[in-house]
């Protein structure tokens, strides 16, 4: 069976791919070889420019011919190298056979044993893997962020002088602003970013258990370990750990991680707080010609797109969470379980993706009903009582808590009226009780 969007078994490659589609640049099988071809060829440009006395009669010249191999990687060159690892059964020592009969065509036959000289397959997978999250969050994640942030202000900057009931516990509060409440998703986003932009993109290199033991044998004399240093920091754009096991130590990634699922949580956070005001009819939704809102109801339009984001979010935290509890963990100097882990790296960048392309969308289709706004706040008076009793305890009254107490907590309702009355009962100056009927629950929303 031919591989296609309705049958291929995971939703983020069938029903999903479309949305998704750029992420295969990184986390696919075939871009997970590009990267791995990559780091070998510039691993072997690099001790070309130490030199080591055998590399020294290759002209820098060529390095550009080198360079083409990953730079023009195609999807047959994947092909070939999945052909070599049927007889290999070892993916990274299949890169390494298909580089050097890229070797041998351009005439390099007697250096290509020093493609993968004196490393381990990790010193591969851990600088080619982090490298190609490090892409994916700048060149996909990224701009999708963004995007997804720019409507949010926006609508807090749209919405930021619409009055509205709060509501703590579910219960009539203090009133607040529309904008406000949208605003504090924003600030919160953005906060998590800054962490977020803060962690190093970090990655392993030294050998069969970090120590860089076959490169000292041969070379004794050239100081390998600011080599790695310089390789990984200043060829790949990665941090250099150092001392690892034969493995990259996973704290970076693991945090990474992290992040990305406390802001996935600040965004399922969002899509609740839109889909309870939607269920409020606080907002209403555009209608699209030809779309269905129910195969049974006419009438409805659901905020199925808050839906759809949080479902995939709370996807996207469970591997998240498995990834960073996992990955910092492994049997003495290494066991298998972070390679097989890690292959899932970009299943919960895609079901982040999805949900932040789905909020997105949700967001562009609220149409404010400010109608509702209006009798919400008319119909619950009592939320200024606050403001009455804190005016009384500046003014030294006696009691006030109380007083506003014994008005507001019964089960009949709390009118413009019956507030207005309670406040002639009140024993203060005539110029209190003209600044406590100022108060509505339509301008008592604070700064």
């Amino acid at each position: 069976m031919a591989l296609s969007s309705l049958n291929a078994i995971s939703p983020i490659d069938g029903r999903y791919r479309s949305k998704v589609d750029a992420l295969g640049n990184y986390f696919s099988e075939e871009a997970l070889i590009k990267y791995r071809v990559l780091v070998e060829v510039e691993y072997f440009i690099a001790l070309c420019e130490i030199p080591l006395p055998q590399l020294e009669s290759i002209n820098a010249s060529i390095f550009e011919d080198l360079r083409a191999i990953y730079k023009d990687f195609s999807a047959e060159d994947a092909t070939a190298i999945k052909d070599i690892e049927k007889v290999t059964n070892h993916d990274v020592k299949a890169v390494e056979y298909f580089i050097k009969e890229k070797f041998d065509a351009l005439g390099l036959s007697e250096y290509k044993e020093f493609i993968h000289f004196g490393l381990t397959s990790q010193d591969i997978n851990n600088t080619a893997i982090p490298l190609s999250i490090k892409d994916a969050m700048n060149d996909v994640y990224v701009p999708e962020y963004f995007t997804l942030l720019e409507k949010i202000e926006s609508l807090a900057e749209e919405w930021k002088a619409i009055p509205m009931l709060a509501r703590t516990h579910g219960q009539p509060a203090s009133p607040t602003r529309l904008g406000k409440e949208i605003l504090v998703f924003a600030v919160r986003l953005k906060e998590q970013f800054n962490l977020l932009n803060d962690i190093p993109s970090a990655a392993k290199f030294g050998g069969a258990t970090g120590n860089f033991n076959a490169h000292k044998v041969a070379y004794p004399n050239i100081d390998w370990k600011d080599f790695g240093t310089r390789f990984v920091q200043e060829k790949l754009g990665l941090q250099h750990s150092f001392p690892t096991t034969q493995i990259e130590h996973y704290d970076h990634m693991a945090a990474l991680f992290d992040a990305l699922k406390r802001i996935n949580t600040i965004i399922i956070d969002l899509d609740r707080d839109i889909w309870t005001y939607v269920s409020m009819d606080y907002f209403k939704q555009k209608i699209k010609k030809g779309e269905v809102g129910s195969s049974a109801m006419p009438h409805k339009v659901n905020p199925i797109d808050f839906e759809n984001s949080e479902g995939n979010l709370g996807i996207a935290n469970a591997i998240f969470e498995h990834l960073s509890a996992k990955l910092p963990i492994s049997r003495l100097q290494r066991d298998l379980t972070d390679s097989t882990v890690l292959r899932n790296a970009g299943v919960p960048f895609a079901h982040t993706l999805i949900a932040f392309k789905s909020t997105l969308k949700g967001l562009g289709k609220l149409l404010l009903n400010d109608l509702k706004f209006k009798q919400d706040l008319e119909n619950n008076w009592a939320v200024v009582a606050e403001a009455i009793q804190t005016i009384l305890r500046r003014e030294n009254y006696p009691n006030p808590y109380e007083a506003l107490k014994g008005l507001t907590r019964t089960n009949e309702a709390i009118t413009q009226s019956s507030i207005s009355n309670f406040i002639d009962t009140l024993d203060v100056p005539d110029t209190i009780k003209n600044e406590l009927k100022t108060i509505t629950p339509s301008n008592y929303t604070g700064i």
